[in-house]
């Protein structure tokens, strides 16, 4: 089969299209930063904003046999969409609307969505499925949101299906080390990296008051590489995927939790990294970050019945293979 991704130069983006072709799948890529050479004869690049309709048409017109979109192309940094939610509503919803029109004026009604457990509101014991209540807390959380929404009405009215996967906390890095975080990301591994590596002095943990077993968050981490099976199963299996989830999937839409299933706390996260490393972390309390709940992690009994899903990387796999990228590829 041959996928669109949007986003697919960027850390999720790049390790989906990795699996995709590790399938023996082919992808096409758009995203604005598509100027480095092709990674592989099954990959096509365009270098083009989600919204130009006319580069679209062009992409689609050289690619006629595209199967589905997975679109990854999204702001995802909580802390800058509280302070910068312009740029986030503008690229995570608006461009991304427009997206999704011009797909279906092409023809293209298959969809997979990068979504995000930021959507779900707090709940006794932490565990959410996909019924769980929903309150985003953030920009980027609302974000999600509506265009879960959006695409859901889009799904009802011109006869599209999406299957919105919802992300807890990628991290780690391609097994191969194809593709990892960028230097400088806020992701968790890499803030420990760069204290690692003596570039900082100390992680700031965002509280450790919450009401949580030691008063830090609890999170659902799950390595980078699950994500990415978790879309080359949705694309294997889209056509069966709404009728395997259940009769109360009737919609043409269907929300999936991608998580590793295993609730694990910032301190808990410190301890791991310290273990596959050897090394001691300097840490401080620091104040809550806007935006942020005390925690949630993933039921994915739903993905398991619809896509034949299920993680099999552990949180130190994903520390080593983080650990590895950094190493090989540190000045990029």
């Amino acid at each position: 089969m041959k996928i669109l991704i949007t986003g697919g130069c960027g850390y999720l983006g790049k390790t989906i299209c990795n699996a995709f072709i590790d399938a023996g799948h082919e992808c096409v890529i758009i995203d604005t930063a598509a100027d480095k050479e092709t990674p592989s004869e099954r990959v096509s690049l365009y270098c083009a904003d989600i919204s130009d309709s006319a580069a679209l048409k062009n992409i689609v017109a050289e690619h006629p046999d595209i199967y589905a979109a997975i679109h990854c192309a999204e702001l995802s940094t909580v802390s800058l969409s509280v302070s910068n939610p312009y740029e986030y509503y503008s690229l995570n919803v608006v461009k991304t609307m427009e997206f999704f029109k011009n797909l279906h004026d092409l023809g293209i009604n298959r969809i997979i969505f990068s979504s995000s457990a930021a959507v779900y509101d707090n709940v006794p014991g932490y565990m959410v499925t996909e019924r769980s209540p929903i309150k985003p807390r953030s920009p980027f959380g609302r974000t999600k949101y509506i265009t879960e929404m959006m695409l859901k009405d889009f799904c009802s009215a011109y006869n599209m299906q999406c299957i919105a996967l919802r992300y807890f906390n990628p991290i780690g890095a391609d097994p191969r080390s194809r593709s990892g975080l960028v230097k400088g990301s806020a992701n968790i591994i890499s803030r420990l990296i760069r204290i690692l590596n003596c570039e900082e002095n100390t992680f700031v943990v965002s509280g450790d008051d919450w009401d949580t077993r030691d008063g830090t968050c609890v999170r659902d981490y799950i390595h980078v590489w699950d994500v990415a099976q978790a879309n080359v199963k949705a694309i294997e299996n889209f056509e069966k995927a709404f009728e395997n989830a259940g009769s109360e999937y009737n919609d043409n839409f269907l929300s999936l939790n991608i998580g590793s299933g295993v609730d694990v706390t910032v301190k808990e996260f410190i301890m791991a990294f310290e273990n596959v490393t050897g090394e001691k972390i300097n840490t401080r309390i620091g104040p809550r970050r806007q935006g942020d709940i005390s925690g949630s992690y993933a039921n994915i009994r739903l993905a398991q019945k619809a896509i034949g899903w299920k993680p099999t990387y552990s949180l130190e796999d994903a520390i080593f293979d983080a650990l590895r990228w950094d190493e090989e590829n540190g000045d990029r």
